[in-house]
């Protein structure tokens, strides 16, 4: 098997204790050469950079024909088919680029992962992310029993690696699933279970996701929350967390667009995040090029080593109070689902049958769809229905939003961010390679809201 370098796990904590937060992009070309060049372009952007192929959306769903046929056809696909190219077409494009200083994590959305992270692990590669709900749920309509069966595989398989000498890494994509209108309770409930499933199936190096939402008061008690979690339930584990740049409509002006992702480096310096995964000024247009993508990573590094020494190196992550309500809501959650069978993966599944689980807005026939929220005056995500989850007492049940307050809440971070003047003093300009036509633009964001 290729030799592996520094461990995925090993090189954020690294970071972590150096006072560096890791940076990261969310694109992926079809075309090696294309590939190669993305990564050799994000390498450097930054002190602490992990590289990312996302994988395309053929190859999500284990049609690697159809990925074949594009790819003879000369057709861009929108990410890497790491099943089609053959092991040394990989390597080649992996060879001298991922090493001690450079880990590289495979992003993908399956809710049938095995091909590729058996790909993955042929190649010497030790990192990827999802889980069986948060890549089940909001892409298609895997059952989620399917999917909970392949997670374990999956799980497992990579558990396995560790008898090679190998620590491989997984992430959970639980805090991010359908975020933009999911109360925070749920997202860190969901990404806890997550983290917890693989555990149990025997692995110990792994993260726990988390996107920015409408609130920074409410996100910072979500990541402690989160951070409080992991504590409890992972205690012989190497765990970070990771921050994702909000996930939502995306403000449409450049100064905007740069204003949040500022905000989200921020939100992870002071709460304690070791990794972000920054959104760029295109991604309410179009797809990003590299050089945009490179920018955001410089950007967001930038803003963070500002806010670090500007808080004087301190992140606030001391306990906060006891009453802390997205704490309590999501121990709630996992406390209800835990007790609900000894194995996990059932447990899952008997969860989102009975509504203890159950994400709002989302069409999948195995969410019950009897919960919703809105964004009170303050710009909290709140519960306005909670179904048959035990939550307790809502305050503004029965309120329900309105075609148009559907759209309001959408694009309440787009239109707050879009209002902010902009600060041309402390952004460079767009570099000129940002402006390349439309044909050279082929690598993708991964499928998420």
């Amino acid at each position: 098997m290729h030799r592996r370098p520094l461990s995925f796990g090993r090189f954020v904590a690294g970071a972590q204790a150096r006072g560096t937060l890791v940076v990261q992009p969310r694109m992926g070309f079809s075309d090696p050469a294309l590939m190669r060049a993305g990564l050799l372009a994000t390498k450097g952007a930054a002190d602490a950079v992990v590289g990312t192929m996302t994988i395309d959306s053929y190859t999500r769903v284990n049609d690697e024909a159809s990925a074949a046929r594009a790819l003879n056809g000369g057709v861009p696909l929108n990410g890497f088919p790491i099943t089609s190219y053959s092991p040394h077409t990989s390597r080649w494009v992996l060879d001298g680029v991922r090493d001690a200083g450079f880990p590289v994590q495979i992003r993908h959305g399956s809710a049938r992962p095995q091909r590729i992270v058996a790909a993955l692990a042929q190649l010497g590669l030790d990192a990827t992310e999802g889980g069986p709900v948060s890549y089940c749920l909001p892409y298609g309509r895997t059952p989620l029993l399917d999917s909970v069966r392949n997670w374990q595989e999956s799980c497992d398989f990579l558990a396995g690696l560790r008898g090679t000498g190998a620590e491989p890494h997984l992430e959970t994509f639980g805090g991010c699933m359908l975020g933009q209108l999911c109360p925070p309770g749920l997202l860190v409930a969901i990404s806890a279970l997550e983290a917890l499933f693989f555990h149990r199936a025997g692995l110990r190096s792994i993260s726990l996701s988390y996107a920015q939402q409408t609130n920074a008061d409410q996100d910072r008690d979500a990541m402690h929350a989160l951070h409080r979690l992991a504590g409890e339930f992972l205690p012989d584990t190497d765990w970070h967390i990771v921050l994702y740049t909000y996930m939502g409509l995306y403000p449409q002006t450049r100064h905007g667009s740069l204003d949040l992702l500022e905000r989200s480096a921020e939100l992870a310096v002071e709460t304690g995040a070791a990794r972000l995964i920054v959104k760029t000024a295109a991604e309410a247009h179009r797809i990003p090029t590299v050089a945009e993508n490179v920018e955001a990573l410089r950007v967001a590094a930038r803003a963070a080593a500002r806010h670090r020494t500007a808080a004087g190196a301190h992140p606030r992550i001391a306990p906060d109070p006891a009453d802390n309500a997205v704490y309590a809501e999501a121990r709630a959650l996992v406390d209800a689902v835990l007790n609900l069978d000894d194995d996990l993966g059932q447990a899952l599944l008997k969860a989102f049958a009975r509504g203890y689980l159950d994400v709002p807005y989302c069409l999948h026939p195995d969410n019950a769809g009897r919960t919703r929220s809105h964004i009170d005056g303050s710009g909290r995500l709140t519960w306005s229905e909670i179904g048959a989850m035990p939550l307790g007492p809502v305050r503004d049940r029965g309120r329900r939003l309105t075609a148009a307050g559907l759209f309001d809440a959408l694009s309440f971070v787009q239109r707050r961010h879009d209002r902010v003047l902009p600060q041309h003093a402390s952004r460079s300009p767009l570099p000129p390679a940002a402006r390349r036509p439309a044909a050279h633009r082929q690598h993708t964001q991964e499928v998420a809201p």
